[in-house]
């Protein structure tokens, strides 16, 4: 079984010590989530930004924004290799 997409950006966030600060602005943009993704979906194309597409979907909903605090929370580092 995979490691989840919201465990894989929560490992690599963590490997570079940025858990805690990833977890600080992900409660504090909980509000603006909807905005934020509706945002990074019309800017992504135009910056030829990789990825856009699943940070869009993990702020768009709630759950993989959960799934991501709690894998954050977690502090579990699972072996996860970069896709």
């Amino acid at each position: 079984m995979s490691p989840t997409p919201e465990r894989r950006l929560a490992s690599r966030l963590r490997r570079r010590g940025l858990d805690a600060p990833a977890r600080l602005l992900a409660d504090a943009h909980r509000p603006l989530a909807p905005l934020l993704a509706d945002l990074g979906a019309a800017v992504g194309p135009l910056l030829g930004a990789a990825g856009m597409s699943g940070a869009a979907r993990l702020l768009s909903q709630e759950r993989p924004l959960d799934a991501l605090i709690e894998a954050l929370d977690a502090g579990e580092d699972h072996d996860v290799r970069s896709r």
